[in-house]
């Protein structure tokens, strides 16, 4: 084997007939083992009116170690702060990525707040997975005239070690993709497949921040004060949107991601443009993460499936959770939970080859690791 394998293992979550919370969906969960080894599934629960909750699941195993269900476990976050609340009754609190952060010994969640002044990075921590403290708001000093302070941003998602920034400094960091205007898929496929990127506006970012305390519970995240482009739209299924996906784990071969890009489809009998949501992989460099050692040339995941094509957003995979399936006796094996059509969950396996493939896709703009 010699490229990244992904095998679909089929629909894990689906809304819950009779339940108000799940009335418009369940989508885009975070993915996490623990402290008692059990897998947890944090999906966004959406309400009439697109008012999103994060629920709490565990997930549930077959004989062969296949997920195959879940159990509802309540509320893990629901609106109540004035940044995940909107007047006249909208809000919400949406698609949770979560790490357990080795140095400060906390489960650390990063999920998008939905207030009067849009999408924005919210982070909350936990000890247990079932008790979570909010800290607020990520902050960002501008960067080289660019400003990540006053526009939308989401698909964040932290490392689980202390990371050394541009300066050699080991911080706490941070994968996200502000949505500056005029970035989103609906305005810029517009522009056609020949449109000119812009580079600094429609890229994933690595940022860092001071790493807190160790030993003492963190009372907020201090200032994004360092900031590197990592990825800009560069292949066809990416080229209207690149963004973050899964919380970043370390393999044989350094950093992986499985993260989501956009691209035009046809459909049938329909006029306008029309968008597709697919998933690839990115490795970075395990000393230097805003190096990037291999890239996807061609989606790994793509919408194929009825809950994939048709749904409440139709044409989506969303990856936004992963569990390191060393239980199963194998190496580099990995199950990758997605949101399906933004109104079910599937789960897909993913196996890493032993040597990364030769046929990788690069800005050509940044240094590429060998």
């Amino acid at each position: 084997m010699n490229d990244f394998q992904l095998k679909r293992l089929g629909q894990i979550m689906k809304p819950e007939p009779g339940n108000p919370h799940e009335a418009e969906g369940v989508l885009n969960p975070a993915a996490v083992r623990g402290p008692d080894g059990q897998l947890y599934l944090f999906p966004r629960l959406v309400a009439a009116g697109n008012f999103s909750r994060i629920g709490i699941a565990r997930v549930r195993f077959n004989e062969v170690g296949d997920p195959c269900g879940v159990e509802r476990l309540g509320i893990a976050l629901e609106p109540e702060t004035d940044y995940e609340l909107i007047p006249h009754g909208g809000g919400g609190c949406e698609d949770p990525r979560i790490t357990f952060v080795e140095p400060i010994q906390h489960y650390v969640m990063t999920y998008t707040a939905l207030s009067p002044i849009g999408a924005r990075i919210a982070v909350a921590i936990s000890k247990d997975l079932l008790h979570w403290k909010r800290l607020g708001l990520a902050t960002f000093e501008p960067y080289s005239c660019i400003d990540f302070a006053h526009v939308y941003n989401k698909d964040a998602c932290v490392f689980p070690v202390a990371i050394p920034n541009h300066a050699g400094k080991m911080q706490m960091a941070m994968l996200h993709r502000p949505l500056f205007p005029g970035t989103l898929p609906e305005e810029t496929v517009c522009e056609g497949a020949e449109r000119l990127v812009d580079l600094n506006h429609e890229s994933i970012w690595i940022s860092y921040c001071p790493m807190p305390d160790d030993g003492d519970e963190p009372q907020g995240l201090g200032l994004f004060n360092s900031h590197h482009r990592l990825a800009t739209p560069v292949a066809p299924w990416e080229m209207f949107k690149i963004g973050g996906g899964t919380p970043p784990v370390l393999t044989r071969h350094g950093w992986l991601i499985v993260y989501h890009g956009v691209s035009e489809i046809s459909e049938q009998n329909q006029a306008g443009h029309h968008l597709r949501y697919s998933a690839g992989v990115m490795v970075l460099s395990e000393e230097h993460p805003r190096i990037i050692r291999y890239r996807s040339p061609e989606p790994i995941l793509t919408p194929m499936l009825r809950e994939e094509r048709h749904g409440i957003v139709p044409n989506v995979v969303f990856p936004t959770g992963i569990d390191r399936r060393d239980d199963l006796g194998k190496t580099d094996c990995f199950d990758v939970y997605y949101g399906m059509a933004d109104s079910s969950i599937g789960v897909a396996r993913l196996t890493v080859p032993e040597d990364l493939p030769g046929d990788s896709t690069a800005d050509g703009l940044e240094p590429k690791a060998n």
